[in-house]
């Protein structure tokens, strides 16, 4: 397991889920020792309100440099699942200068890979400088937007990388996210779609960012190119939402300082031979994740807390393939979401309908907690 670990896990306190024989259990990952907190919080969003999570005690399932993970793709062992359950998933959108030009080039080229590198081109050379400076909502970000209205270069999604408002979605449902060594979800139908690598903080149900993880916000570029009213079908799909390995809590030794200061890197292996890689720096984004997660809780409360994809600069333009169609996603891709800090993300890519299917709800969660015994004491 140490693998997929952060390089400091000796010194964090992390947060996950497992599979085991009696259901899904929340386990804390502290001083080396893999801990089964379930009689102390059965659902990890039940965990993260409780101020004492840190120092939780738990059945010691054993040293973490022993235990092995189970992968979709073959390997025994200890099968990890999101460590998310029910939080809220959100997701914010065009938090990096690079995705708000990706964004518009989508929707210019209408979700037409092959028209986009020309489009490309042309917005970076008009608008790609100046954008990456600019604070959204300030003064200098409002001259520029009457500036592009002018030449008749506006787009809605300028508008939510420089105006007041960020762009916050809802990703995935309840309990639907996918964990470390799961497949992750593309549509069969899509010929243009891409990983997003980021960084995803989990927030209490006050709001107040207690953690962090990573997660690849999985993209159709070419539904949401065709309208940004296809947004749902472009993001929200079986599997389409990978959350992992754990969540690093806050402590002395981790802060949101190290989030924003945070390198993601990004790996892709095709079983066609093909590798691609990238890194996006947390230094070059555009909006605060404070200010995100103020965002997400301005709409309405959150009782069970919530989580938030930050963003990606990540956008593949190489070609994989005939020249000028860029990057799209094959079956059986391997994605390596790291972060130093945070540990790995690795999946392997399969359309939504092989995908294994979202089958526990909340109805089920409960009637299992229950059925264990785990609810009469929960906080």
């Amino acid at each position: 397991m140490t693998a997929i670990l952060p390089r400091d896990w000796r010194a964090a306190v992390l947060l996950g889920r497992i599979e085991t024989a009696e259901g899904p259990t929340p386990v804390l990952l502290r001083r080396g020792r893999l801990l089964d907190i379930s009689a102390f919080a059965p659902t990890t969003a039940m965990a993260l309100a409780r101020p004492d999570l840190a120092a939780a005690e738990g059945r010691d399932l054993g040293a973490v440099e022993d235990l092995m993970v189970a992968t979709s793709w073959g390997d025994e062992g200890l099968a990890l699942l999101s460590p998310l359950d029910l939080q809220c998933i959100k997701a914010s959108g065009v938090t990096f200068a690079v995705s708000a030009l990706e964004r518009v080039i989508e929707e210019r080229a209408r979700g037409d890979a092959a028209a986009a590198n020309a489009i490309r081109q042309g917005l970076l050379e008009r608008i790609g400088g100046e954008l990456k400076d600019l604070k959204p909502g300030s003064v200098q970000a409002e001259a520029v937007k009457a500036q592009l209205i002018a030449d008749g270069l506006w787009s809605q999604y300028l508008e939510v990388a420089i105006g007041p408002y960020a762009e916050i979605f809802t990703k995935a449902p309840v309990l639907a996210s996918v964990g470390a060594g799961a497949a992750v979800g593309v549509r069969a139908d899509s010929a243009w779609n891409n990983p997003e690598p980021e960084v995803v903080i989990v927030c209490d149900p006050a709001g107040r960012p207690v953690g962090a993880s990573l997660g690849n916000d999985v993209n159709l570029r070419d539904i949401e190119g065709r309208s940004a009213l296809l947004l749902g079908k472009a993001k929200d799909n079986n599997a389409s939402a990978a959350v992992g390995p754990f969540i690093r809590l806050f402590d002395e030794g981790f802060s949101m300082d190290d989030v924003r200061a945070a390198t993601v890197r990004l790996e892709v292996e095709g079983e066609d031979g093909f590798v691609m890689t990238g890194e996006s720096s947390m230094r070059l984004i555009s909006r605060d994740p404070e200010d995100l997660a103020a965002q997400t809780l301005s709409a309405h409360q959150y009782p069970d807390g919530f989580a938030l994809y930050l963003g990606t600069m990540f956008a593949p333009v190489e070609d994989r393939g005939e020249a000028g169609k860029g990057f799209t996603h094959k079956v059986g891709d391997r994605v390596r979401v790291s972060s130093d800090r945070l540990g790995v993300l690795e999946n392997i890519v399969a359309t939504c309908d092989q995908a294994p299917p979202w089958a526990l709800g909340v109805g089920g969660l409960m009637r299992n907690l229950a059925g264990r015994g785990l609810l009469g004491g929960a906080a």
